[in-house]
This record gives structure tokens, C-alpha cells and sequence, in this order.
């Protein structure tokens, strides 16, 4: 009961604060819209354009190349990640349940298996650790390095927009340009062994790959510099957030060319979506959270199957009524914050099924 009602406090705060959350960022979305000023892919910084917001669609450039000296990989990108892997032993459990002596009793069988696994698998917590045992430790570490400093057209961007750069894609090193023969590695599909048998890997062998993102340079064998769409306030010669009056701020990148319009439009979206699923999960915890906080009437009649089935089912409509009822009347109650009468109609169909209810009970009283 006592996590029943948690989980229902959990629900309340989640749908609450969604409400405001999913206007505030609609109204900034609109404050930003209709401040941006579109800025073309060749222009040069312009003065008048401080401290508003701008739009700019154009090719990502960055200082210098990413370089990880061990491996000889250089990359002209945003990001270079590096990806290590050992083989490991994981543990697999399979538990059946069996009736013994009218008692039920679990069996567990654990199997074992050597796999490529990027996290330290613990060997000590194994059922059998004699036989499949892991290193303690990894030889190399995964590692991502990011380039210093990044530019769109004259503009160096923020922190925070480089962390919105995240197309990874796979290093291939067939045809590597820096790939030399006499390097202490070994080369097999994509990836760096540390075993001269990379088609018989043994227990504690690790693998290295390579992967890149938001390719910055002007001429690449692996291609051109990505084309990005930003959004953000031009302060000198960086792009900072744009604080709005609701208190948001708005700083969008978008790995592709878009419009301005087309930018806001694509973060309604987002708004949109990301409201309807905290409504849902708040909703499913209302439900779940007032579900368990009732089932004792259910363990008063569990010795009564027929009737146990009957106050089952009716528990759960209960709860499946009750929890959309509340969970409206917490939507209604963010609502009255920003738009009464908005609020007020959710309130009144939060309440409709009690004034039916409470009109019907009093038809067959008069009957």
C-alpha cells in the first residue's frame, strides 16, 4: 500500500509539472519564431545581429583534426570515439518451477558463454567462478574527443550545441589512408585486435573500433563536412542560448538544412510528443498506484475463488475510472495556471462520471 501510494504522489508531480513544462516551451518556441532573423550561408558577421536570436544553415568546420596517436587514426570531425571491447565470460540463468510435496520449489540452471562485451563483466558474482574467470580491468580505455573549437559560417558554437552532434558512424579501416603494415595490431573488419587470432579470441583479448561524428573537414576521403541547421543567439562571434520570457532557452541544431520555419515546427513536434508520453506514463502510474493500494480487498476474498474473480475485475475498473478521473484533474489544475477556462473544462469531464453516477443513484432512489 505504502508504494501504491508513492507511485500515485510520483504520478501527481509528473503530470503536474508536465502541463506547465509543454506551454512554457510552446510559448518560447513561438517567442523564437517570431524573433529569428535568417542569416545565408556566406554572410559575414554583422553587428546588428547581436544579441538576437539567428538562424543559419551551413557546413560544419572545425580547427584541427581529432587524432588518437596509439591507433594512427585521425579523423577531421567533431567527435572521434573510440570503442573498446574484451572477451569476457557472461552468465545465463534459466529458473523452472516444480511442484514437490505440495510445495512449489524453484530450479536454476546457469550457463556460461565467452562474448565481446564493451562493460567489465564481474566474474566474482558468477554461481561458478572456477572456470570463468574476467580481468579486473580493460588495457585501453573507450574514449570520445571532441574537437575545441567549432564553427558554423563565422560563428563559434556553444558547448551546448556541439553536445547535440551525435551522428556516430562506424570507422571503416579497409583502405585506411594511415593503416601501416608493421603496426603492432592486428586489422580484421572494422576493428583494431589485440591478438595476433582475432578468428579465435581468447578470455581477456580486447578489440578496438573506431567511430565519428559530424564530419568537419573540406575535403575528407570520407566525405563533405556535415550540413547543420542552428538556431541560437549571436553574441559577437558566438552562438550562445537564447534565454525567452517564459525563462526557457532555446538552442537547436539540427544535422540537416531546414528553414527557420521548418525548425520550429520540427521542435512543436517534439513538444508535442514528449507531453503526450510523460501524460501516458503519468497516467499508467496513477493507475498501477491506486491498483496496489486496494488490492487488500482483494486478499480478504482470495479464499473465495468465484468471488475472488468478481471483486478482481471490478477492482481494476475502479482503478482504471479513478485514475483517469484523477489524472485529468491534475492536468486541470496545471491548466489553471496559465489558461483557466481550460483548466475548468478538463475539471468538469474529470467530474462527469461522479455526476452521472450521483444522477443515476438518485433515478433509482426516486424509483
Amino acid at each position: 500500500m505504502v508504494v501504491g501510494v508513492a507511485l500515485c504522489g510520483l504520478s501527481f508531480y509528473i503530470l503536474f509539472t508536465n502541463e506547465g513544462r509543454a506551454l512554457r516551451t510552446a510559448n518560447s518556441l513561438d517567442e523564437g519564431l517570431s524573433q529569428v532573423v535568417s542569416l545565408h550561408a556566406s554572410s559575414s558577421l554583422e553587428q546588428q545581429n547581436n544579441n538576437r536570436l539567428v538562424h543559419l544553415s551551413t557546413k560544419l568546420r572545425s580547427s584541427q583534426p581529432l587524432h588518437d596517436p596509439n591507433y594512427e587514426v585521425t579523423v577531421q570531425a567533431v567527435k572521434l570515439k573510440r570503442q573498446v571491447e574484451m572477451y569476457q565470460w557472461v552468465e545465463y540463468h534459466d529458473s523452472k518451477e516444480y511442484q514437490e510435496d505440495g510445495e512449489t520449489k524453484t530450479e536454476t540452471t546457469y550457463t556460461y558463454n565467452s562474448e565481446w562485451k564493451s562493460e567489465l563483466v564481474n566474474s566474482r558474482h558468477f554461481d561458478k567462478e572456477i572456470g570463468h574467470i574476467n580481468p579486473s580491468a580493460m588495457a585501453v580505455e573507450t574514449v570520445t574527443v571532441v574537437a575545441p573549437e567549432v564553427w558554423v559560417g563565422p560563428f563559434f558554437i556553444s558547448k551546448g550545441l556541439v553536445e547535440q552532434i551525435n551522428n556516430f558512424q562506424t570507422l571503416s579501416l579497409k583502405d585506411f589512408p594511415t593503416l601501416h603494415s608493421e603496426s603492432s595490431f592486428t586489422v580484421h573488419e572494422d576493428y583494431f585486435y589485440h591478438t595476433p587470432h582475432p578468428r579465435r579470441p581468447e578470455v581477456g583479448d580486447v578489440r578496438v573500433s573506431f567511430s565519428y561524428a559530424g564530419l568537419s573537414g573540406e575535403e575528407s576521403y570520407l566525405g563533405p563536412a556535415q550540413t547543420v541547421s542552428v538556431v541560437a543567439m549571436q553574441k559577437g562571434e558566438k552562438l550562445i542560448p537564447f534565454k525567452t520570457k517564459s525563462g526557457d532557452y532555446l538552442e537547436i541544431l539540427y544535422l540537416e538544412e531546414l528553414s527557420a520555419q521548418e525548425v520550429f515546427e520540427r521542435e512543436h513536434q517534439h513538444n508535442t510528443m514528449l507531453t503526450w508520453a510523460l501524460r501516458a506514463g503519468g497516467w499508467a502510474l496513477m493507475f498501477l498506484g491506486i491498483s496496489m493500494t486496494i488490492r487488500i480487498f482483494h486478499t480478504l476474498v482470495d479464499w473465495i475463488p468465484v468471488l475472488r474473480e468478481l471483486i478482481s475485475i471490478g477492482l481494476k475498473l475502479f482503478a482504471l475510472c479513478v485514475s483517469c478521473s484523477l489524472s485529468l484533474l491534475t492536468i486541470a489544475s496545471g491548466w489553471l495556471f496559465y489558461r483557466p477556462l481550460v483548466g475548468l473544462a478538463l475539471a468538469a469531464m474529470a467530474l462527469l462520471p461522479v455526476f452521472i453516477g450521483r444522477s443515476q443513484a438518485q433515478v433509482k432512489k426516486n424509483l
